[in-house]
C-alpha cells in the first residue's frame, strides 16, 4: 500500500501509561519503527510531545479511550496534526492483541490513510459541551430526587401527586413545608394551595389524609434542601453557558426560530456540532455524525435492519426534546410531518425523523445565516395534489356506500 504520511505516529492509551509508535523513513525504502512507553504525568507527556517533535512528526493517530486521551491530545493538538480516532474503525486481527501492537496498528493505518479523525471542537466549545453537559445531568438528577420524593410521600399515603400536577410548585411546596412544621391536618393543608388549585379542595383534603410521621418529615426535609441545591446550581451554570455564549448570540437567535427548538435545545446544539459548521460539508454528513439517519446493512441483495447508530447522545437527546415540542405545535410543517409518519411507522420513529428535520434545517440556516422558514401545516396537502387527494377521498367515501357531493368553500 502507497505511505501517506511519512512521518507519523500511534498511541495506544491507557490509564496509567501510553505506548507510542513511531514510523519514519529508514534506509532506502525501509521504514524505520521505534516503540517507547510513557507515563500518563504531565512531565512524561511533554517528554512525548518532545520525542515526536524531534522526529517531525507530522500527524499522529490515537483511540478514544474514555476520556484518558483528553490530555494527551490536548498537549499535541497544537503542535502537530492530532487524530482521534473511532475505535470500530482499528479492530486488529482476534488472538493477536497487546498494546505495543495496537500503538503500531494504529501509527501503521494512520501511515496509508486507512482512517479518517473524529470531531474534536476547539476549546471553546469544548468549553461549553462541559457546562451543557453537567446542566443535563443536574436537570436529571434533579428529577430523580423528585421522583425519590413522590416515592417517599407514597410510603407515607400522601397522595399529592394524584392531584397536583408538579409537587415542587407553590402549591405544592406549602404543603410540604407545613408537613415537615409538624401540621397534620388535611383541611389545614389543603387550604394552603393557590390558584386554579383551591378549585380541588375536597380531592386535596383526600390526597392529603395519610401517616405523615417525624421520620417522614426528616427525609422530606433533606430531600427537599437537596433539590434547592440543585436548582442553585443549574442556575449558576445557565449563567455561564449565557455568558460564554455571548460570542455566538446570532447563532442562537437562528435556532430558536425552530419551532420546538428553546434557548436551552440551542445552546446543546451549539456545544454539541460549533458554530463552525463547515466542518460538516452537507447536512446528510452532519446528520450521519450525529447518527440521526438510518443505517445501512446490505448483504446479498437483502436489506437487513437499518436502525440508528448510538452516535452523540447528548445531542440526540436535545434534539429528541425539541422533536416532541414540536410535534404538539399548531399549523406548522413539523407538526404535520409528525403526525404524518407517525400514522404509518409509530410515534418513536416519528419522533426521531423529526429531531433529523430539525438537525438538517439547523445546517442550511448557520451555513446560510437565515432564519427558519416554515412549509406550513398543509404542506403534504398541497403537495400531494389536491384533485389526487379528493379523488382518494371520495372513492373511500364511496366504497363505503355514500353519496358524495363537492361543494368548494371560498377559503379553498
Amino acid at each position: 500500500m502507497d505511505v501517506i504520511y511519512e512521518r507519523c505516529a500511534g498511541i495506544d492509551i491507557s490509564k496509567a501509561d501510553v505506548k507510542v509508535c513511531i514510523r519514519v523513513p529508514g534506509r532506502g525504502r525501509a521504514r524505520h519503527t521505534e516503540t517507547r512507553t510513557f507515563s500518563t504525568m504531565t512531565n512524561d507527556l511533554l517528554a512525548m510531545r518532545d520525542r515526536l517533535i524531534a522526529e517531525q512528526v507530522t500527524v499522529v493517530g490515537m483511540e478514544a479511550t474514555g476520556c484518558y486521551w483528553k490530555p494527551v491530545f490536548y498537549l499535541l493538538e497544537e503542535h502537530m496534526d492530532t487524530w482521534l480516532l473511532n475505535a470500530r474503525h482499528m479492530r486488529n486481527v482476534p488472538g493477536r492483541k497487546t498494546d505495543v501492537q495496537d500503538a503500531q496498528w494504529i501509527c501503521k493505518l494512520v501511515e496509508h490513510g486507512l482512517v479518517r479523525p473524529s470531531f474534536v471542537p476547539p476549546e471553546p466549545i469544548r468549553h461549553l459541551r462541559d457546562l451543557t453537559r453537567y446542566r443535563t445531568e443536574l436537570v436529571r438528577e434533579r428529577t430523580r430526587e423528585a421522583q425519590r420524593l413522590e416515592k417517599l410521600l407514597e410510603d407515607a399515603g400522601i397522595k399529592l401527586s394524584v392531584v397536583v400536577t408538579d409537587i415542587l410548585g407553590g402549591s405544592g411546596r406549602d404543603m410540604l413545608a407545613a408537613l415537615i412544621e409538624g401540621e397534620r391536618d388535611p383541611r389545614v393543608l389543603a387550604d394552603l394551595a393557590i390558584g386554579r388549585m383551591r378549585s380541588k379542595t375536597d380531592e386535596l383534603i383526600e390526597a392529603l389524609t395519610g401517616r405523615f410521621t417525624d421520620h417522614h418529615a426528616f427525609i422530606t426535609r433533606r430531600m427537599l434542601h437537596r433539590i434547592d441545591e440543585l436548582n442553585a446550581d443549574i442556575d449558576a451554570i445557565s449563567a455561564r453557558i449565557d455568558a460564554d455564549l455571548v460570542p455566538f448570540r446570532r447563532q442562537i437567535e437562528l435556532l430558536t426560530t425552530i419551532p420546538g427548538v428553546d434557548q436551552r435545545i440551542a445552546q446543546v446544539l451549539i456545544a454539541e456540532i460549533g458554530a463552525a459548521i463547515t466542518r460538516f460539508p452537507t447536512a446528510a454528513d452532519l446528520a450521519s455524525w450525529t447518527a440521526l439517519c438510518p443505517g445501512n446493512n446490505e448483504s446479498g441483495g437483502k436489506r437487513k435492519s437499518g436502525r440508528t447508530r448510538h452516535g452523540d447522545p447528548w445531542l440526540k437527546g436535545a434534539l429528541g426534546q425539541g422533536a416532541i415540542a414540536a410535534s404538539r405545535t399548531n399549523n406548522t410543517y413539523l407538526a404535520a410531518r409528525y403526525r404524518r409518519i407517525a400514522a404509518r411507522r409509530g410515534k418513536k420513529r416519528a419522533i426521531v425523523a423529526l429531531g433529523h428535520t430539525i438537525l438538517i434545517a439547523a445546517w442550511h440556516m448557520l451555513t446560510n445565516d437565515v432564519p427558519y422558514h416554515d412549509l406550513g401545516g398543509d404542506y403534504f396537502l398541497e403537495r400531494t395534489a389536491r384533485t389526487r387527494q379528493t379523488r382518494r377521498l371520495v372513492s373511500q367515501l364511496t366504497q363505503l356506500g355514500y353519496q358524495v357531493i363537492l361543494n368548494p368553500t371560498h377559503t379553498a
